[in-house]
């Protein structure tokens, strides 16, 4: 039986609040359902239904209410959810948040439109994370490995260099055990102009652009188009992944001005605010797009996602990080102090986690000696680091010959091991050898987390010696 849409076109917008209007007198209207609003003017806007009761229907328009007359405009309920229209051919393309080319190139021919909510992954259906990614950054592929599959937030903080980190690991992903190189997936949410271009010039100048999907969401775009931009980018992710068994790596920045986004449409709501203003509810809703990350039993395809939050006040108790490392696998903590010294990429590998590190590295993923040699360096490092809060306190007359080793260890572990170009791309190989090359610098007595055939096998003095 045919659809009456006239039937389902009204004029009775009850008021309009921020980014929401509440439209009054519908029937038959679901939570999700795509919204099309024609102002006064001939201004066509778009919505989503974010709340129905007893008649009343609460739409979130993405373009803004401006322009909205009460009694003029026109609200006609589609029927259908917000969906993205997918192709393979989405590669080396640039779109808005919203999935509209802006790269001046032609609309995609779809092969499927997609609902952006997409489905969650049955646990049982899930394949454990486990192949080696090389991101060519020795703090990231030394110290806290990034596995298939896996989800492994960047915490950072304003003015960090986190976006030029970001487009360096989309350059250089790769799985190791394969060679294959990722495909990338980039959504960016509430950037500026400056930051847009240098994504797009960056990614076009190296060649990255060749196997990137970008979606740029800017600040100047509207601030609910934010809640579904890293939806349009996994689903476009979900799509090349398991329907054309590609590996995907995700990265999604700023999930701050995602957050940002959740909590003005709550107030716009009046709903009871949670901590800090945020609503209540943002755990589950960072889990629906962290969770979407990792690997189907019996399809070649994965998703591995690296999520990039600025936090407030560098404060890593602030609720977004503290939700985020909550639902993902650890996180890479980007030091102020670091980055104030010169040190590129400021990544601090004492705070920093990954919980599936075990299972990327060893033989035949790395080599038999990282977890050892990963192990030693953060103790010495950790050690180090413990020395410099002393030499601030007594001085550094007061060390022993031990405690100097270890000051000097630290300094020389970021000078060559955490400092590197943002065109180096290192191999696990040399990475591993760089970090030998550093605990030479130590007695090898202070080596006690290293199995004893590991240091005759790798340690530089004996394999100079062969």
């Amino acid at each position: 039986m045919a659809v009456d849409v006239s039937a389902r076109e009204y004029t009775t917008i009850k008021e309009a609040a921020g980014p929401l209007i509440v439209v009054e007198g519908v029937e038959g209207v679901a939570y999700g359902e795509v919204v099309r609003v024609v102002t006064p003017g001939g201004e066509q806007k778009t919505g989503q239904v974010l709340e129905t009761s007893r008649g009343l229907a609460v739409v979130q328009i993405f373009e803004g209410t401006s322009g909205i007359d009460t009694s003029k405009t026109k609200v006609r309920f589609t029927g259908d959810i917000m969906r993205i229209s997918v192709s393979q051919d989405m590669v080396g393309r640039f779109f808005d948040g919203l999935g509209r080319p802006v790269d001046g190139g032609p609309e995609v021919i779809p092969e499927d439109r997609l609902p952006v909510i997409g489905a969650a992954i049955n646990p049982t259906a899930r394949d454990y994370p486990r192949e080696f990614i090389q991101t060519g950054i020795s703090t990231i592929d030394g110290m806290n490995t990034l596995v298939r599959g896996q989800k492994l937030p960047i915490f950072s903080g304003a003015g960090m260099p986190h976006n030029a980190l970001a487009a360096q690991i989309a350059r250089q992903a790769k799985v190791l055990t394969t060679g294959e190189p990722f495909s990338v997936v980039f959504g960016a949410m509430g950037i500026t102009h400056e930051e847009s271009a240098f994504f797009m010039h960056d990614f076009e100048r190296t060649g990255a652009i060749e196997r990137i999907v970008a979606f740029l969401n800017l600040a100047d775009d509207p601030a609910i188009e934010r809640v579904i931009t890293p939806r349009m980018a996994l689903t476009t992710a979900e799509f090349l992944a398991y329907e054309h068994d590609m590996h995907i790596l995700v990265i999604l920045t700023d999930m701050t001005n995602y957050c940002e986004a959740l909590r003005e449409i709550s107030a716009a709501r009046e709903e009871v605010p949670g901590r800090r203003g945020y609503p209540g509810y943002m755990y589950t809703d960072l889990s629906t797009i962290y969770e979407r990350a990792g690997r189907i039993h019996g399809r070649k395809g994965t998703i591995t996602q690296i999520p990039i939050l600025s936090m407030p006040d560098d404060d890593i108790t602030h609720p977004i990080p503290d939700l985020t490392g909550y639902i993902t696998e650890g996180q890479f903590v980007l030091s102020r102090d670091m980055h104030r010294r010169g040190i590129y990429p400021p990544v601090d590998v004492l705070p920093s986690l990954s919980r599936l590190m075990d299972e990327g590295i060893g033989p035949g993923r790395t080599r038999e000696d990282h977890a050892g040699v990963s192990s030693q360096l953060y103790s010495g490092y950790a050690e180090g680091r413990d020395m410099r809060d002393l030499v601030a306190v007594v001085g550094e007359e007061a060390l022993t010959d031990r405690d100097r080793k270890y000051l000097e260890f630290a300094d020389e572990f970021e000078k060559q091991f955490v400092t590197q170009s943002r065109n180096d791309d290192r191999s696990i190989e040399e990475t591993l050898d760089l970090g030998w090359e550093l605990l030479a610098t130590l007695p090898e007595g202070e080596l006690k987390r290293i199995d004893e055939h590991i240091i005759k096998k790798y340690h530089p003095k004996y394999r100079e010696a062969k």
